[in-house]
This record gives C-alpha cells, structure tokens and sequence, in this order.
C-alpha cells in the first residue's frame, strides 16, 4: 500500500514541481485527515522536508453505462504541502531518547518541530533517508542526537540487508546445516 501511496503523491503533489519523492512517513497530527512527512529532491540538489495533509472528499461520479442514470460516490484524495523546509536548513535531528521505543523526534530549523511518526521503525527509516540526502546534497553530515547509531549507520557486513547481503546469508546457513547433518553422532548408551 506505501508503494502505492507514493506513487499516487509523486503523480499529484511532486512531479508537476519537477521534484522526486524520496522518502515518506505517516506522521500524527492534530488536523484531520492522514499526514505524512516527505523528503524530495530537485535536479538542483535542492532538498525539501515537507508535511503532506491528505483530506478525503466525497465526489460523485455518474455511472459508467449511458442507460444507468444512477450516482456513486467515489473517495478522491485531495494532497496539499501544509509546511515546507529546506534541508540546508536542518540543523539537528534530535530522537528524544535512543534507550527508548519512542517515535516522536524533533526537526530543528530557525523553530523546533515535533514531529511524531506512527512508529518507532518509520521513524529510524525517514532519518536514515535523511542522513544519505544530506551527505548527497548537501555535503555535510547532518546533526543527530539521541539515535541508536546500530540503526541509523549499520557498521557490520549483516546490518546491511542487500540482496546479495541476504542471499550470502542463506547460503552460509544452508552450508552449515549441510556440515552439521554429516556429523557423526556417537552413540553411547
């Protein structure tokens, strides 16, 4: 469904300001309607943040054949940007607490912006995105405080989950079950 939602928000909403979704998390607002933070990219390595609203209207469409002259509803979504930034001015990314399952973290700009994801997972994934975004096009590391840094800057050869990554894994756990079926028991009674 995410795919989908992305897909249908680069359609509507980035595509005609010639912009790329990058990456997106559903965030909870006060307002009604869904929200979701996005990051876009623009071919002049500008990067925006920005808060996506997403309100549902109802909207009746004619029925598809010429005799029927019967109304249905159909739910047409309506994107509108409520809030924008630009990355260069993201000063630090502050996670609150790392020891913590909390998804809410803090974007610092000139002003604090509490942001607060649905889960902790969406968040770990929005602020990685962010990381590679700003070392790309920005040339600079961006400020972190309060992260757990095994998720955000995986370190070791299995914290990095590529297909080749996966596929060596399960061939070496194949192998191993292999050598160990070959073992010989003994049989003391």
């Amino acid at each position: 469904m995410s795919s989908l939602l992305k897909e249908e928000m680069q359609r509507v909403l980035f595509r005609p300001s010639k912009q790329r979704l990058v990456e997106f998390i559903e965030i909870e607002e006060p307002l009604d309607g869904r929200h979701f933070l996005c990051v876009s990219a623009a071919k002049g390595k500008v990067v925006q943040l920005s808060i996506v609203r997403c309100q549902i209207s109802q909207a009746p469409l004619k029925s598809g054949s010429k005799k029927s002259s019967t109304k249905r509803s159909s739910i047409q979504e309506c994107y509108r940007r409520t809030e924008v930034w630009s990355l260069q001015d993201l000063t630090l990314v502050d996670g609150r607490d790392a020891d913590v399952d909390d998804p809410c973290f803090l974007l610092h700009f000139d002003k604090v912006r509490t942001v607060t994801a649905t889960s902790c997972s969406a968040k770990y994934a929005f602020v990685r995105a962010l990381v590679v975004l700003s070392d790309q096009h920005c040339q600079r590391s961006l400020n972190l405080t309060n992260f757990d840094w095994a998720y955000i800057k995986p370190t070791s050869f299995y914290s990095n989950r590529g297909d080749c990554v996966v596929l060596s894994q399960i061939c070496f756990y194949a192998f191993n079950l292999v050598c160990l079926s070959m073992c010989p028991v003994p049989l003391d009674a």
